[in-house]
């Protein structure tokens, strides 16, 4: 059972983590773990993506009607431009995530969330990102996204289904490398999040419904809304601060949560 306190901390956590490529799987094992707190269950997982979901929606909802605009145009005429073409290419992006998921199957990626393998991979791709943002030419726009680049980024997509790996990270990692400017980078990082996200939710709602249970409107609530406003302000920050700071202060912030992880697994 999670209490108010502790559903308002979770949905804060993965509101702020969730679009950051700071692992939000690290920081959701790691505050249970040091407080002894027990699972939130699968209605409030469904809450705090719903949360999420509707703020990245919101944050990207010219690019989304633009989108669905150019797919419906090609479907119309035939030529749907450079927005139905980027449609074709998140589509693309995001089919290696969605095989990944079918196949290993949600008891592969429990069995993966041991604290030590989300501090290995906390740490090995902060210092992936690093690079990455070090050395990518950081010149493409989103506009010059291809097929070959959105497969790349999508296989380094499905690696995240490592706890620890984050998905926000590999995927800005995966574009810098492949050229793209940091803001680039994070706008190709959200409009992958929100199929993945949208999959995702939409798995846990299906198995709630099956599993069953009491639905605890207050927690649900707690969870939705505390996750989309955290998520909303986080995402607005990021995209201001990105071209400034760059990605070294989520790289040593990484690589503080990682030590932390690792001092707590071995107590």
């Amino acid at each position: 059972m999670t209490n108010t306190f502790q559903a308002f901390s979770l949905a804060l956590l993965q509101g702020v983590t969730e679009f950051l490529p700071i692992s939000s799987s690290g920081h959701l094992v790691l505050l249970p773990y040091i407080f002894k707190w027990q699972d939130q269950g699968l209605a409030f997982d469904v809450a705090v993506h719903v949360g999420t979901l509707i703020a990245i929606v919101i944050y990207l909802r010219h690019d989304l009607v633009n989108i669905g605009l150019g797919v419906v145009r090609r479907i119309a005429t035939g030529s749907g431009g450079a927005d139905s073409r980027l449609g074709l290419v998140i589509f693309v992006a995001t089919l290696p995530a969605l095989l990944v998921g079918l196949l290993i199957g949600p008891s592969a990626e429990a069995f993966l969330r041991h604290p030590i393998v989300i501090a290995a991979a906390t740490l090995v791709f902060a210092l992936v990102l690093m690079c990455a943002d070090l050395y990518g030419a950081k010149s493409k726009h989103l506009s010059e996204l291809n097929l070959k680049s959105a497969l790349i980024i999508g296989v380094a997509q499905a690696i995240a289904f490592i706890p620890g790996t984050s998905r926000s990270g590999i995927t800005i990692t995966a574009a810098l490398a492949l050229g793209h400017s940091r803001r680039s980078a994070a706008r190709i990082s959200f409009l992958l999040s929100i199929p993945i996200i949208l999959a995702a939710g939409s798995y846990k709602a299906i198995e709630l419904l099956i599993v069953g249970s009491d639905l605890d409107w207050i927690l649900f609530l707690i969870g939705i809304s505390v996750a989309f406003v955290s998520a909303w302000i986080f995402i607005n920050l990021f995209m201001r601060w990105i071209e400034v700071v760059g990605m070294l202060p989520f790289v040593i912030y990484r690589i503080l949560l990682a030590a932390l992880i690792f001092v707590f697994s071995a107590n």
